[in-house]
């Protein structure tokens, strides 16, 4: 288990620089297995969840050579199938098995995931994604030792109605669609830029997909992609990240890669609290202007909302402010467990099954602990930590950097699930820390 040492009290001061995001770079591997020819991804990120996919993929057969700078060949030529205790083996934790499932069944007419059956991956039950691809015509079969997927009479398209905008359903669909017979009409849509640029790549190898105003996507169903070459979009949640460390730290961070476009609904809540930014061609300077800081009510959303990636690491900003903020979070049901680390290094910080802040949400009347209050402004000190999860850990991090004293941040191996070189990073920007392996 890695540990950091952290001794805080001193502003983060530097750049950093952002490859593609987590959130659509993994899923843009798997898009690589729709097609009959290699595919070229740019501004991969070293980050866990690469090798993840990396290895699952290898499993199928697909070549991949991955260089240091970021640049990513995919040969998809000969996938075959893979052995379900070496998917399960190689897959941990991650959803991300389950999103293999339609581009297999179209290359080989079966794929195999681990039985997961009704449990969580993530906070998403793998039970919805299996309907869908019911929905498609996948024969789903329960066995001993995992789940056989088959399409006896072939994919073909179908009407999926969401209950809510997902990122996984949607994602699930459109890799599933796009070479399915007919044509598929999916309501009630993830309209996320990371969608939106999974889109992208999708007819870059020849798919056709069209995306309507009210959350409607429609894919005619083709007989043949291609690989594609496409260069990621960048990890918005990386770059709030290093904008609510600055916060926090009263320090100035310029973040290379970041872009307006979008980051506004996070560039106006920064705003509101009291941050700073400056908009470049080549990124974004967040900084802390001098003066309080201000409270703020958020409540997270799907796109274009804000982000329930976002609110964690501002969470640790907003112990600074001068009055009571709300953060209510309708996106998970558990969220606010990472506060209590928070409270133990002196933040006041109170959670409530109740919708505060705004309209109620679908946790509304179901017992989650899903809205905060942060009273502030506190003085943070340090403390031992445990890492809990990749946001958390962060915003865990973010407060030991600010907090005054010696801080133990333990587990800290799961922070490089999504941030590329954090490690590097920190000391670019000054922190004083070591860091032990």
């Amino acid at each position: 288990m890695s540990q950091i040492t952290v001794h805080g009290g001193k502003p983060l001061i530097g750049r950093v620089d952002l490859k593609g995001a987590k959130n659509l770079v993994t899923k843009a591997m798997v898009a690589a297995l729709l097609g009959e020819t290699p595919s070229v991804l740019k501004d991969v990120p070293h980050i866990s969840d690469v090798e993840v996919v990396s290895r699952l993929l290898e499993l199928h057969g697909v070549i991949i050579d991955f260089h240091e700078d970021g640049l990513m060949s995919l040969d998809s030529s000969n996938v075959g199938s893979a052995r379900m205790v070496d998917i399960d083996a190689h897959a941990g934790s991650s959803r991300i098995p389950i999103l293999f499932c339609g581009p297999l069944l179209h290359r080989l007419g079966e794929a195999f995931i681990p039985d997961l059956g009704g449990c969580h991956i993530g906070d998403r039950p793998i039970d919805f994604h299996l309907e869908v691809l019911r929905n498609f015509g996948a024969v789903i079969e329960k066995l001993p030792t995992g789940i056989r997927l088959s399409a006896p009479n072939g994919l073909h398209g179908a009407k999926v109605a969401l209950p809510y905008p997902s990122v996984g359903a949607t994602e699930q669909v459109l890799l599933t669609s796009v070479r399915a017979e007919g044509i598929t009409e999916l309501s009630g849509a993830a309209i996320e830029p990371e969608i939106m640029d999974l889109i992208a790549i999708l007819q870059k190898m020849g798919a056709i997909i069209s995306v309507d105003t009210d959350r409607v996507i429609r894919i005619e169903g083709v007989s043949r992609l291609d690989g594609y070459t496409h260069r990621a979009l960048f990890d918005r949640n990386e770059a709030a990240s290093w904008a609510a460390a600055a916060l926090a730290t009263k320090g100035d961070i310029f973040v290379g890669g970041a872009k307006q476009q979008e980051m506004m609904t996070f560039l106006n809540v920064f705003r509101k609290v009291g941050g700073a930014f400056e908009i470049e061609d080549d990124g974004i300077r967040f900084f802390h202007p001098g003066g309080d800081l201000q409270p703020v009510v958020i409540e997270t959303d799907v796109h274009p909302g804000f982000m329930t990636d976002w609110q964690q690491p501002l969470v640790v900003a907003l112990t600074q402010a001068k009055g009571l903020s709300i953060v209510h979070e309708t996106v998970y049901e558990n969220r606010f467990g990472f506060t209590e680390a928070l409270n133990q290094m002196g933040a006041q910080i109170q959670i409530y099954r109740e919708c505060l802040g705004g309209n109620p949400c679908r946790f509304g009347q179901r017992n989650f602990y899903h809205s905060a209050v942060i009273s502030g402004p506190v003085e943070l000190k340090a403390a031992d930590i445990r890492v809990p999860d990749l946001r958390g850990g962060f915003s865990h991090m973010v407060a030991a950097l600010a907090a005054k004293g010696v801080s133990n941040v333990s587990n800290v191996q799961l922070i490089s699930r999504g941030y590329e070189h954090f490690i590097d990073k920190l000391e670019a920007l000054g922190a004083d820390f070591t860091y032990s392996d």
